[in-house]
């Protein structure tokens, strides 16, 4: 993880342009790729930054110089070069986009065949050895660069995964943020009854609005205004390449991930009964309750789209969803997508004729919960073992499958640390009791210390 280069992360590359990636190492990072993987077939796209272009034709260039074909999509989101990939039976697939950070970013993700995810220890670590080394196949002859022009069947097969004559005419706000997601709504709404709100929809990578991450709390507010402004049914944001969407309800408020994950498990599971949904453990009650009550099984998996895929294929599961608004579907070959949740959010609406506040209020008064809550601490090692020694004599369950898990049987706490920084991350649910789970979330943070 980023031996040679810092900006090789475990998961994708992200860095400053150009005073860390530029076009030369862009060439060179297609070339490795290529050896490593020695693809024959590969699908490259790129979102709407300023330095998107260049870095994806070094790409390409470095791609067809060790002797790979290319299919460029050119401006579009991840999840279309997953669909590339797996649809084209390629080798491999590349995303030039930084995603939601800062504009001067930018950076790559990569995928193998079938869309399965890259990396640090599945190949990435791998392909910056090459760069580093120049470690490079040498090809017979260059590859071959086409156009692969497939927007038009990937909508179809959007379509396919719901059922669009149940939809109701509901008018819903869309906010891509100047990313990329615009290209895909535009023409869902074109085949679906919704009275769509469009809003900050023009791919712009001078990022007029700033930077586009629902997450922030900074950027939720013109999303929320403008759906109490229209009267919305519900609204709907992405980040920049639109591998997350992020919900607000029809009063503007906006929902926390993890009641959305069990939303959409229990219309998957209506449609598709008995199958199994994968979850990450930071939060779970819900999500067990609703697959339970759907007739689904449920599966636990470390947080992280590497480790969520690979438990989805390991259980062929239906439907996999992260709080962080990250939603893996097996008929999307176990991959995350964007467009997906909001598509299933839309049915269940339309279907049970109950706004969107009313079936999450249900779910937050069954379960509240204190949402992912940071601190920074000088020594995260320390104050998750005072924890857990603080409560391990009144715990009724005790787990490790992310960090620290410990069942109370009326609340439950999850305590993780960053990977990256030294942040502690503690999230705390209860059952039905809210007034039990503020109070055990401000005993914790007391506990923890540190500083927001």
């Amino acid at each position: 993880m980023g031996q040679y280069y810092p900006f090789f992360k475990a998961y994708d590359v992200r860095a400053k342009v150009p005073e860390e990636l530029d076009t030369d190492l862009a060439r060179r990072i297609g070339a490795a790729f290529a050896s490593e993987l020695s693809a024959k077939r590969v699908v490259v796209g790129r979102d709407m930054r300023l330095t998107s272009p260049d870095l994806a034709a070094a790409l390409i260039d470095g791609l067809t110089s060790a002797g790979a074909n290319v299919l460029d999509i050119g401006l579009c989101g991840t999840e279309e070069v997953y669909y590339g990939v797996f649809s084209q039976d390629a080798d491999g697939g590349i995303m030039v986009t930084a995603s939601h950070n800062p504009k001067d970013y930018n950076g790559l993700k990569f995928v193998r065949e079938a869309a399965k995810p890259i990396s640090a220890d599945t190949g990435l670590a791998d392909i910056e050895r090459r760069v580093h080394d120049n470690d490079i196949v040498a090809a017979a002859s260059a590859g071959t660069v086409e156009p692969l022009d497939q927007r038009d069947a990937y909508i179809d097969f959007l379509m396919g995964q719901i059922e669009p004559g149940s939809m109701k005419p509901l008018k819903i706000v869309a906010n891509p943020g100047n990313g990329c997601a615009g290209l895909v709504a535009d023409k869902l709404a074109d085949r679906l009854p919704f009275d769509m709100v469009r809003m900050q929809f023009t791919p712009d990578g001078e990022l007029p609005n700033g930077v586009p991450n629902p997450l922030l709390v900074e950027n939720r507010e013109a999303t929320a205004a403008k759906v109490r402004k229209v009267g919305a049914d519900f609204g709907v944001a992405w980040d920049g390449d639109f591998d997350r969407c992020f919900f607000f309800d029809e009063t503007g408020a906006f929902i926390e991930g993890y009641y959305i994950v069990g939303l959409i498990a229990q219309k998957l599971l209506e449609m598709n009964p008995g199958e199994a949904i994968v979850h990450d453990p930071r939060l779970t009650w819900n999500t067990l309750d609703q697959v339970a009550a759907a007739g689904g099984r449920a599966v636990e998996s470390k947080s992280g789209h590497s480790f969520m895929k690979q438990v989805m294929r390991d259980n062929d599961a239906l439907y996999g969803g992260e709080m962080s608004a990250h939603h893996y579907f097996r008929a999307f070959s176990y991959a995350d997508n964007g467009h997906l949740p909001w598509l299933v959010l839309a049915q269940l609406i339309s279907e049970s004729g109950k706004r969107l506040s009313t079936l999450v209020e249900e779910r937050i008064a069954a379960f509240p919960a204190s949402g992912e809550i940071n601190r920074k601490v000088d020594d995260a090692d320390a104050v998750v073992a005072d924890l857990e020694a603080a409560y391990r004599d009144h715990a009724e369950a005790v787990d490790y499958v992310d960090g620290l898990s410990m069942d109370f049987g009326a609340w439950r706490f999850n305590l993780r640390k960053s990977n990256t920084e030294p942040v502690i991350r503690l999230n705390v649910e209860s059952r039905g009791d809210r007034a039990l789970m503020d109070n055990k979330t401000d005993e914790l943070l007391t506990r923890i210390g540190g500083a927001p």
